[in-house]
């Protein structure tokens, strides 16, 4: 069995993560890490796992095999100074701190988008998770980046749930605001847009145009609805783009091309990716919703 930690267990990553890990006949709990929640039972704050555990939290690592962070953004590094962490134990990582910054010591953290990187992820012993709109993002696009296709301005929009923002409330987080409501926040400087960069390059359009990304808050919880266009060469036809790029996540489980138009609520509370490509006047649009 492998023994699993995590840290910052009383965030939603967390509370989704425990879900996952307790059904998984290979991973025992070791240890669920919160100071400010020590000795209270894990069910008591992820409500959902109640009469699933008993655990509660600790404010100790234990001794993991696998220890996964899912800290505030800039808390994970700061985490790793404080606490003596095995070299052989593997960190995943679930926030940002490592994705634009991979070196820690003597680890080397391998950008874990499995579609693109997953034999460096099977080997890694430490692994920095992508976010979650790069992730929209980057999987609508990587295909076209591996043909080195994306030769003219990318234009996103894309939109988050509330859930996106962490569980700290805000007041961009609060119902009141949320409910209803739409709005525009970091136009065409979101801090995802670096690993989008360095990931498409790395996916082989070694030159890459501008991204102009326009990200929204939703008024919905869970999800990410991103629309993504750029001008197409036409040196394929729709179907062969289409076919392409069911070939190209053919071996991906969780990324699926759909032939109709797509929405949200076909991936919440699922681990999909659903893609849905279309053409007009000499542009290619992708729908990516997860």
């Amino acid at each position: 069995m492998i023994k699993v930690s995590i840290a910052g267990g009383t965030g939603y990553t967390a509370g989704e993560l425990l879900r996952i890990l307790l059904n998984h006949p290979g991973v025992t709990l070791e240890s669920v890490i919160s100071s400010s929640s020590a000795g209270m039972p894990v069910a008591g704050i992820h409500r959902d796992l109640l009469g699933e555990t008993d655990i509660t939290f600790s404010d100790n690592t234990g001794h993991p095999d696998v220890i996964f962070l899912c800290l505030g953004h800039g808390l994970s590094r700061a985490f790793l100074n404080e606490n003596d962490i095995p070299a052989a134990c593997k960190v995943i990582d679930l926030g940002n701190d490592f994705r634009n910054d991979p070196v820690f010591g003597e680890r080397n953290f391998v950008f874990g988008l499995c579609e693109l990187n997953r034999e460096q992820i099977r080997k890694a012993n430490s692994v920095a998770n992508p976010g979650c709109f790069s992730s929209s993002i980057m999987l609508a696009l990587l295909p076209l980046a591996a043909l080195n296709k994306l030769t003219d301005d990318i234009h996103v929009h894309a939109i988050t749930g509330s859930t996106g923002a962490g569980k700290k409330p805000v007041g961009t987080t609060h119902f009141s605001y949320r409910d209803n409501n739409i709005s525009v926040y970091k136009p065409f400087t979101h801090q995802h847009l670096a690993e989008i960069e360095r990931t498409l390059k790395a996916a082989g359009n070694k030159v890459l145009p501008p991204i102009q990304w326009i990200p929204m808050r939703g008024d919905f919880t869970r999800g990410i609805f991103a629309s993504v266009y750029t001008r197409w060469d036409n040196l394929m036809s729709e179907t062969e783009v289409i076919n392409y790029y069911k070939e190209y996540y053919k071996t991906s489980p969780f990324v699926f091309v759909s032939d109709e138009p797509i929405s949200l609520k076909e991936v919440v509370n699922t681990n999909k990716c659903l893609l849905h490509i279309g053409f007009h006047n000499g542009y290619i649009h992708i729908t990516s919703v997860l």
